[in-house]
């Protein structure tokens, strides 16, 4: 008995019933409240079926009164929206006059939208009908959906005719290996373009660099043949040179492949217009990129005043090492550009560079009518008769001697000798050529047979100046 009545007046005991008599009348509510958002849910869905026809008439004219933008919010096409507009413009009919009208207007506004949205080259403005439509030769436009368009431009006939005017530039030279301390032999690519001949001669131009400090030159035809070419003349501050093959060495069937590029006109062009680069990327052979004209008259290096190119074309058709001294052509196959550098950086992309035919022809023209020269056997080759050695930046800063070579020792009875050169002179030309090196001097008499006249400037030194002696010296045979 005791026990129960402690049960019942225990405080934990009504606090738990009383939790639990507010949670069963929580759920209760709850399922109250949902039975009557359903009911409501139900009887609006059946109000707003028996009324539908009201509501339709009454939402009709809402696209009208929020324009096209409303329609494109939606992304209605201009098909659905002229459906549409027909279908209202049909109810306007039966209503009246003035709904009549603008049913009218809204078919005429439905025309005109499916033309804007195809892009064809047809005026689209009715009221100009005598504006020709755009066009550019040899480019079809290709129809993508009903919204994109893109350009193909087919370049197949252009580049059949220009590649036999290219060609591959091997350049075999000498150069410094500081790592092991020694000359070694190196070889680097290049390109040219075949730009006219005359009776003895097939003449290319190319880029300086390509050609500079050579020790042996071979140009490659479209046919695959090599022959040995020859420098003729060179523009190093304008990049440029003229490299000549003689036409004797050249094949009957080589003759018959290859072909003299034609000069466009660089001075009309325009920015954005089609480019066409071919040359010997990367040494594998001739390749064909395509771009457009980027920029006009860019100067990539007005930061070093030894280089003069302010008025370089930009593109962005591939231009890759082995490209320089190829070809920029237009869409008609005119070469309008020398290509000549590219900027190398892992985050600069489609940026390459040409030199303008209207800049290079003159320098072309004053290459041309310089004399080429071969070298000689090696049993006909000269010898001046001198050991030397390189004359130093430091010596050249330090003791403010003359560039070039200075002469170590002079061999008795040789050219040299007699001529009068002496020990300690400096050689710094040879016929009108600076000579800064000993291994330029030994590559430029490989040029001269034995019994030639050259003209020889040395610097001596006089009273703790130098002084400059012009010799002339008759070169002799190497065993003398």
């Amino acid at each position: 008995m005791n026990n129960n009545t402690n049960n019942r007046s225990n405080p934990n005991n009504r606090r738990k019933r009383s939790s639990v008599a507010m949670t069963v009348a929580a759920i209760l509510g709850c399922i109250i409240i949902s039975s009557g958002y359903a009911a409501a849910g139900v009887f609006a869905c059946r109000y707003v079926l028996s009324h539908r026809d009201a509501f339709t008439e009454t939402f009709a004219f809402l696209p009208e009164a929020s324009g096209e933008s409303a329609d494109e919010a939606r992304g209605e096409s201009a098909q659905s929206r002229a459906a549409r507009k027909r279908e209202e413009g049909a109810r306007g009919a039966q209503a009246g006059d003035e709904s009549a009208a603008e049913t009218e207007t809204g078919q005429e506004s439905a025309k005109m939208m499916p033309g804007q949205d195809a892009q064809t080259q047809e005026p689209a403005d009715e009221a100009s009908p005598d504006v020709p439509a755009p066009s550019v030769d040899n480019v079809q436009t290709v129809q993508q959906a009903d919204t994109v368009t893109a350009v193909v431009c087919d370049v197949t006939e252009v580049v059949k005719a220009a590649m036999p005017c290219v060609v591959a530039i091997t350049n075999e030279y000498t150069a410094y290996d500081y790592w092991y301390d020694r000359m070694v032999d190196e070889e680097a690519n290049g390109s040219g373009i075949i730009v006219g001949q005359n009776d003895e001669e097939l003449l290319i131009v190319t880029n300086y660099h390509v050609v500079e400090d050579c020790n042996d030159l071979y140009v490659q035809f479209i046919d695959d043949s090599e022959i040995q070419a020859y420098v003729k003349g060179a523009a190093p501050d304008n990049d440029l040179a003229i490299v000549s093959v003689f036409i004797e060495d050249i094949g009957r069937d080589t003759l018959d492949a290859i072909a003299i590029a034609v000069l466009g006109d660089s001075d009309a062009l325009q920015v954005g217009e089609p480019a066409i680069a071919i040359g010997n990327s990367l040494g594998y052979g001739q390749s064909v990129t395509t771009g457009v004209i980027s920029a006009l008259n860019r100067d990539v290096f007005a930061d070093d005043p030894d280089i003069n190119q302010g008025y370089l074309i930009q593109t962005d058709a591939a231009i890759n090492p082995g490209n320089s001294g190829g070809a920029l052509l237009n869409i008609r196959g005119e070469v309008i550009g020398i290509n000549s550098s590219k900027i190398a950086d892992y985050v600069i992309e489609g940026m390459g560079y040409a030199i303008p035919v209207a800049t290079a022809k003159p320098i072309i023209e004053e290459l041309i009518a310089q004399e080429t020269r071969r070298k000689a056997a090696a049993d006909e080759r000269a010898f001046l008769g001198i050991s030397g050695n390189d004359v130093s930046a430091d010596a050249v800063n330090s003791y403010n001697m003359p560039q070039g070579v200075y002469v170590a020792r002079v061999i008795k009875g040789s050219a040299a000798e007699n001529a009068g050169i002496l020990k300690g002179d400096i050689i710094t030309e040879i016929d009108g050529e600076e000579i800064t090196a000993m291994t330029q001097l030994q590559s430029i008499l490989e040029y001269y047979t034995a019994g030639t006249q050259a003209e020889v400037v040395v610097m001596r030194q006089e009273k703790g100046e130098y002084i400059e002696i012009t010799l002339d010296v008759v070169l002799q045979h190497n065993d003398k």
